[in-house]
């Protein structure tokens, strides 16, 4: 059954029903020119991918959408191609962009400009990429010539407009990129600005990885009217991807990501680090052990950039140790690995992670090292949102073995990872604990240790022996005297000569406390008041039985 539609700029397009059981579509039953599908043919597709198929219909009868699907699964496209059919009838003018695609990061926005010049081959459209760590000159003669598509990241696309090099005035369709990473990186005022400058009256299409109830919201600053699709639950991972869980120590991670990269037939990878400063640290490793890595992070020039990643497209290293900036939307091919050194704080960021592999219908493997006590939280999280366990597996001598598909919260390895996370806190204490279960106090560190036994070595053993009551504290009372320094040594030596006997020794030594307690007892008033009584207590003469000595200041 076909029909016709007429939509927007005097466009009419013939559509094929797409109702009759499971028979497979081609891109020109969704509605799409002989020169597109031809387009995409000769790029090898043939049958488009669930959000394609209910989205390109869509998009051609002009109405707006909000879309999510899985990572890996052609979004790209499903905007794209009906983009180019739109925009086939029309001129574009100087510094005026006919349509505007936003996205997160520059990666992003040069793999969906490469997907546009793929798609528009037999079509005569031009196309400008506005990204920041590139010269502005050649961005200002693009916009100078006229482009019917303007791809861009929100801050350098402000920075045009701001120079006056760049109108939006005449912008009909408006596409926002992976928008949930938009939120994320805080690019939404910047977003709402550019959208403040737009028509009112154009078409918008907003797609995601995920679509939560928060950009829903989002959302609907930007559509109108939207047609919501989506073609998987929410955050869900896609079956191509064999899902992969190790528990370990944080000082063997290295080491375990090693004998993994060793016993699989690591075609390429990417591997995930939380933090930039761990990447280089990760890459001097690896280096060392006779892997290629390159780097790929937020800090790095946009030259520096383009050319690491060319240089992994291109099977020269077969290793990118990368940061979340890569995780979003980059299209690898054949990507085999993906590792996860460190488990993303965020459950969403796990699923953009493992999404670079396993994509348009083959097979990739995710690992995921976990080793600190916030990763049990982290799991937790990710394993919640996915709605499945992660399966378990072990590294053992080198080799890897599979230990089943339990949940985090009841595997042993979990507890494992605690007990090494307090041993490793506990080695400290481990020295000192055969002396306290002999009944020794550890000796005290410091400027006071001296003080410390000579005050042990003054008191009577009878303190002692009242609490622990056995012949042993004779014993540990006379080690502990024995290891008094020698200057307290002198000090007791020099006191017992001056004494000449023993037991003139312990009359003076039984007299010192005296002198003390009187010092205690001094006036510590004026020398012409009288001290207080011992046993007085109370202000007033009927208390204390005498005038109170601050009456006679």
């Amino acid at each position: 059954m076909e029909f016709t539609v007429d939509c927007p700029f005097g466009v009419r397009r013939h559509f094929q029903s797409t109702s009759i059981g499971n028979v497979s579509l081609n891109f020109s039953d969704l509605g799409l020119s002989d020169e597109l599908s031809r387009a995409v043919a000769d790029l090898g597709y043939t049958s488009p991918t669930p959000i394609q198929e209910k989205s390109i219909p869509i998009v051609l009868m002009g109405r707006d959408i909000l879309g999510s699907a899985q990572t890996g699964t052609g979004k790209t496209a499903s905007f794209t191609l009906p983009m180019i059919d739109i925009l086939a009838s029309g001129r574009a003018k100087a510094r005026l962009p006919r349509s505007l695609i936003l996205a997160p990061t520059r990666e992003l926005a040069a793999q969906v400009a490469d997907s546009f010049e793929k798609f528009s081959s037999y079509h005569k459209l031009s196309m400008a990429l506005l990204i920041g760590g590139v010269s502005f000159t050649e961005q200002n003669a693009a916009l100078s010539k006229g482009v019917d598509v303007l791809i861009a990241t929100p801050g350098r696309l402000l920075d045009h407009f701001e120079r006056g090099k760049v109108l939006l005035n005449d912008v009909k369709i408006l596409v926002i990129d992976e928008a949930d990473r938009m939120l994320d990186m805080g690019f939404i005022p910047d977003v709402e600005r550019i959208a403040s400058l737009l028509p009112r009256m154009r078409q918008t299409l907003f797609f995601s990885a995920t679509l939560s109830d928060d950009i829903q919201k989002l959302g609907a600053k930007f559509v109108m009217n939207p047609k919501v699709i989506e073609v998987a639950p929410p955050a869900a991972t896609a079956d191509t991807v064999a899902q992969h869980l190790i528990w370990t120590d944080t000082r063997k991670k290295r080491q375990i990501l090693r004998d993994i990269l060793r016993h699989e037939a690591v075609k390429n990878a990417v591997i995930f680090c939380n933090r930039k400063r761990d990447i280089a640290e990760l890459i001097k490793s690896l280096t060392r052990h006779g892997f290629s890595a390159v780097a790929l992070h937020g800090d790095m020039a946009q030259s520096a950039r383009l050319e690491a990643l060319q240089r992994f497209k291109d099977g020269e290293v077969p290793l990118m140790i990368a940061s979340d900036v890569a995780a979003r939307g980059l299209d690898i091919a054949g990507l085999s690995h993906v590792f996860n050194f460190d488990v993303p704080s965020h459950a969403e960021d796990y699923v953009h992670r493992i999404g670079r592999t396993g994509r348009a219908g083959k097979l990739g493997r995710a690992f995921t090292i976990a080793a600190s006590k916030d990763d049990i939280k982290y799991i937790g999280f990710i394993e919640k949102l996915i709605g499945k366990p992660v399966p378990q597996i072990t590294v053992v001598d080198g080799k890897v073995t599979e230990s089943g598909a339990k949940s985090s919260a009841s595997k042993p390895a979990i507890s494992d990872g605690q007990d090494v996370a307090k041993t490793d806190s506990g080695q400290s204490n481990a020295a000192s604990a055969p002396t306290e279960e002999a009944g020794e106090k550890p000796a005290s560190k410091g400027r006071g240790r001296g003080r410390n036994v000579k005050k042990t070595a003054d008191k009577p053993v009878e303190t002692d022996a009242s609490k622990n009551n056995g012949p042993q504290n004779d014993v540990v009372q006379i080690d502990a005297i024995n290891e008094k320094p020698a200057k307290s040594a002198k000090a007791k030596l020099a006191g017992s000569s001056a004494s000449g006997s023993s037991g003139v020794s312990s009359s003076a030594q039984a007299a010192k406390p005296a002198p003390k307690t009187a010092a205690k007892n001094k006036n510590r008033y004026r020398d012409d008041e009288l001290p207080s009584p011992p046993d007085c207590s109370g202000n007033t003469l009927a208390e204390t039985g005498h005038v109170p000595a601050f009456l006679r200041r």
